[in-house]
């Protein structure tokens, strides 16, 4: 590993005497990285091995630890959530700190504690808006009074719920709709949101406390983690300390590539057009999409139900004219007045609410054809900070979708026996864990 190293002012004087402008350019840890990937990738030429296009950037990426990329902190401390906090006192530190996710820490673990005793898991918006709603559905379906109901939701547990889930009818989706809006709207001054401690609904993360990388782990094992297995987020832990000295997602590694623009690796694998990839690998007809004139709490059950992490919202003529996420909940959970109608708030209301009340473009999309190339699409997510890009046709209709996912999954491939039996059993996802 020593050997090959990144030669970034070399690079920087080959720039210069190619283009004066390149001299004012300072090489971000992201280009760094894809340079050193280079060096890899030219050592192959020079060794006259004969490797596929894949083959090559399997072994680079093999060829580097996870300790080399770049802290996604920018200098700032790790947000964790304490395990004796609400879900309302979660969704709101993670709304402060404009986070998706963040690892829940055991407040009883001793100081002297590995990480293993010392998180007890990663909570999302995503995990609890899930939760949420698979304790709104449940009681939603013991068909009692709108206002017994709400006296009820702090006594809900996940065991009652998925109990009462067992044994009811799944009603029609209409039929239950009003239903499952009273309960909801009850959520967020309810006990089960306002009480209910982060560490009661663990047995909902995927992992006890969480997949980990170490330092001395490769890209390659990361990258295939955040594509094949579905990892958004990958804590990188450290032995000694039992903290965590990093936290890799799959938008992390979006930055990275988008960083890597120019050089020759990636340049290969860049211009290629999505066709000529295989994307995208969702198709039209695998789309869940919900009208803008549709109940906006529509959108959330249609995501749990279907386990995806978002959906396009579309208009009379099946153009998509928004986005709602799963963590686009925490407009309902901390809602302001003009939210808190569930019963009647249009999916197209939900989103011009949030916007306005955020100041910024809230669930907005982009989009792309099948003839722009994997490295357009990796400048606009990067450029966006989006999760998802739909493909569109000539006619401007709904053509596909592609997420951050399915990009990195296109860039690495995992050799056979890679990693053993350690999935075995564990994949696919169990039924209530979040999307």
């Amino acid at each position: 590993m020593q050997a090959v190293r990144t030669r970034p002012e070399q690079r920087a004087e080959a720039a210069v005497e190619a283009s004066p402008l390149a001299s004012a350019r300072s090489w971000s840890p992201e280009a760094e990285i894809g340079m050193r990937v280079e060096d890899i990738w030219d050592s192959f030429d020079v060794q006259q091995q004969q490797l596929s296009h894949g083959d090559k950037l399997n072994s680079c990426f093999d060829s580097i630890p996870v300790a080399s990329f770049p802290h996604t902190f920018d200098g700032a401390q790790l947000v964790e959530i304490p395990s004796d906090a609400t879900l309302a006192e979660a969704v709101d530190i993670l709304s402060r700190n404009r986070i998706i996710s963040a690892p829940v820490r055991n407040v009883d673990a001793p100081e002297d504690a590995s990480w293993i005793d010392r998180y007890i898991g990663i909570v999302e918006f995503a995990g609890i808006a899930v939760w949420l709603l698979h304790q709104s559905e449940a009681a939603a379906k013991a068909d009692v009074g709108a206002d017994e109901l709400a006296a009820k939701l702090g006594t809900v547990t996940l065991e009652g719920a998925a109990a009462a889930a067992a044994n009811v009818r799944e009603p029609k989706m209409a039929e239950s709709e009003g239903a499952i809006a009273e309960v909801f709207g009850a959520l967020p001054s309810s006990d089960l949101f306002n009480k209910t401690k982060v560490k009661d609904i663990s047995g909902s993360f995927r992992w006890a406390p969480f997949l980990a990388l170490q330092s001395s782990d490769t890209f390659l094992t990361m990258l295939l983690l955040l594509s094949k297995y579905r990892m958004k987020s990958l804590p990188v832990v450290d032995i000694g300390e039992g903290t965590i000295s990093n936290v890799i997602t799959q938008g992390a590694v979006v930055h990275m590539l988008s960083e890597c623009v120019g050089l020759h690796w990636f340049e290969e694998w860049g211009t290629k057009t999505l066709s000529e990839i295989g994307l995208p690998i969702m198709r039209l007809s695998k789309i869940v999409k919900v009208r803008e004139d549709e109940p906006a709490l529509k959108a959330f059950r249609l995501m749990r139900r279907k386990g995806v992490g978002g959906i396009p919202v579309v208009d009379d003529c099946g153009r998509a004219v928004g986005s709602i996420m799963i963590k686009d909940v925490k407009h309902l959970l901390t809602a302001s007045e003009a939210n808190r109608d569930y019963r009647t708030l249009k999916a197209k209301e939900f989103i011009a609410n949030a916007r306005q009340s955020s100041g910024e473009r809230q669930m907005s999309i982009i989009t792309c054809s099948r003839g722009d190339s994997v490295k357009d699409i990796i400048l606009k997510l990067d450029a966006e900070k989006k999760q998802r890009i739909y493909v569109i046709n000539e006619e401007g209709n709904l053509d596909g979708l592609i997420t951050l996912r399915d990009i990195i999954a296109k860039l690495v491939y995992e050799p056979p026996g890679y990693f053993g039996d350690f999935f075995n059993g564990v994949i696919p996802l169990p039924q209530n864990s979040r999307v």
